[in-house]
C-alpha cells in the first residue's frame, strides 16, 4: 500500500468528509498536503490519526482553537501532562458553566410553558407577552400570571 493517501482515501479512513479535511487545512489544524505532478493532494498516513484526534476532541466539547492548542502541546517536547490537564480542567469548568446556564434556561422555559394553557387568540399569549417585555434582567426572571 502507498505511504500516502489521496483526500478521498483519507476522508474514508478518518471517517470525515472531504470538505472537513479542506476546512481543517484552512484552519491550520491539518498540514497543507503535498501535491502530485497532476496536482492531486496526497497526505501522510498519520493525517488520519490527526483527524480522528480532532473529531474526538470536538465531541468532548473542545473548540477548534482549543484543539489547535492541544495539538501544539502534543507535539511540543517541552510540554507536560500538567499542561494538558490544565486545558482539560478549563474545559470541565466551561462545560459545568454551560450546564448551569442550560438549567436556568430550561427552568425559565418551563415557567413560560406553565403560564400558557395553549387556548385562545395569539394576542393573549403569555409566552409571547413575557418574551416581548424587557425587565432589565434578561431571561432570569419569574413568570407570573400572564407574563414574566
Amino acid at each position: 500500500m502507498s505511504q500516502n493517501l489521496t483526500i478521498g482515501r483519507l476522508a474514508k479512513r478518518a471517517e470525515v468528509s472531504i470538505d472537513s479535511i479542506r476546512f481543517y487545512e484552512r484552519r491550520g489544524l491539518l498540514a497543507e498536503p503535498t501535491r502530485t505532478e497532476s496536482n492531486y493532494r496526497v497526505y501522510p498516513l498519520d493525517a488520519a490519526d490527526r483527524l480522528r484526534f480532532i473529531k474526538k476532541a470536538q465531541k468532548l466539547g473542545f473548540s477548534l482553537n482549543e484543539i489547535q492548542e492541544l495539538l501544539e502541546l502534543r507535539h511540543n517536547p517541552g510540554a507536560s501532562k500538567a499542561d494538558v490537564k490544565l486545558k482539560t480542567e478549563e474545559k470541565i469548568r466551561d462545560i459545568r458553566a454551560r450546564i448551569q446556564d442550560l438549567g436556568r434556561m430550561l427552568s425559565a422555559l418551563e415557567q413560560l410553558d406553565e403560564s400558557c394553557d395553549g387556548h385562545g387568540p395569539i394576542a393573549e399569549c403569555p409566552i409571547l407577552e413575557a418574551l416581548a417585555t424587557y425587565d432589565g434582567q434578561g431571561c432570569h426572571h419569574q413568570v407570573k400570571r400572564g407574563g414574566l
